[in-house]
């Protein structure tokens, strides 16, 4: 098989049979599979799924899950049939329920792999609804991003452009380190040679994870802007609604990515790096009188998941 769609529902039953149906015309071009995993929703989403994936064909399929394992136990579950059966796909097309595929993406990101036998895996341009460029492509994060990231300041971008995680443009087709697992095409011999999704990430930092060992394996991660995917990002989790508090499962995979990633010692530069500069830049809010943006109780629930919970590996 040649390629193999992966799409993890979690109630958004909808917008993952539009996905599919916007993927379905050059998967089925190219003789490839749709598998919708429903990871254990709980609400009306089989009822949704079993009679729309019937009704785009037999090239979708439905997997329900057991539980809710999170992303990369959803992906995970797809790919580890797909892998271990009888005709295993060339290429494992990751996309998020919240996309929608425009015409050629697809096509475009198979070529790129079939002409570069040393990326591993490759990455879309990811546009908002209005057309407008949304970051998909980004460094490694490390103690030096979390201070750059944290103050919001001009010339700390400069001065730590290296180590800015989401400061590289998104104009031209370039090795990157990591990318968006919203639109990501992998290839079987990278999952074989370095494993699935490490499912001790519920939800984000899991594909950075992934691109980290690949890179680790000497694999490229490829950024490919000729591919196009429409996403509206966080309609699947909520996590960009600022009226909301960041969810406690973005904090407990972001330490447990620093951990994996340096130990105790990256971990707890990573938080001393991200406390100072989010206290500069509340000094500096106050005093220039700039907005509010962040989320409710951000400060207290770094807190509470990222440092109180100290070295534990697990969330």
């Amino acid at each position: 098989m040649k390629l193999l769609v992966v799409i993890v529902n979690y109630k958004t039953a909808r917008l993952s049979l539009r996905a599919a149906a916007s993927a379905l015309p050059e998967v089925t071009a190219l003789g490839g599979r749709i598998d919708i995993v429903d990871n254990a929703s709980g609400d009306d989403s089989l009822a949704v799924l079993q009679p729309g994936t019937a009704a785009l064909g037999p090239a979708v399929r439905l997997i329900p899950a057991e539980r809710n394992g999170g992303f990369g136990y959803g992906n995970n579950l797809a790919m580890r049939a797909a892998l271990a059966g009888d005709d295993p796909p060339q290429y494992v097309y990751l996309l998020n329920p919240d996309a929608i595929v425009r015409p050629g993406a697809i096509t475009t990101l198979v070529e790129f792999m079939d002409a570069h036998p040393r990326a591993g895996m490759a990455g879309s341009h990811i546009v908002n609804p209005d057309g407008s460029t949304h970051v998909s492509a980004f460094r490694f994060p490390s103690p030096l991003g979390e201070v750059e990231g944290g103050l919001r300041l001009g010339v700390a971008t400069r001065l730590l452009q290296r180590w800015s995680v989401w400061n590289l443009p998104c104009d031209a087709t370039a090795e990157v380190d990591w990318v968006s697992g919203a639109s990501t095409m992998i290839r079987r011999e990278l999952l074989e040679s370095v494993g699935l999704f490490d499912e001790n990430f519920f939800l984000y930092f899991e594909e950075t994870d992934l691109c980290r060992r690949a890179a680790q394996a000497g694999w490229q991660r490829w950024f490919v802007r000729e591919a196009t995917v429409e996403h509206e990002v966080g309609a699947a989790t909520g996590i960009k609604d600022v009226r909301k508090p960041v969810p406690g499962y973005w904090f407990d995979s972001r330490r447990y990515y620093f951990l994996k990633q340096g130990g105790k010692t990256e971990l707890w530069l990573a938080n001393a790096g991200w406390l100072a500069a989010q206290t500069a830049w509340r000094v500096r809010r106050v005093i220039q009188r700039k907005p509010d943006t962040d989320p409710p109780h951000l400060l207290r629930d770094f807190v509470r998941h990222a440092i109180a919970r100290g070295g534990n590996r697990r969330g």
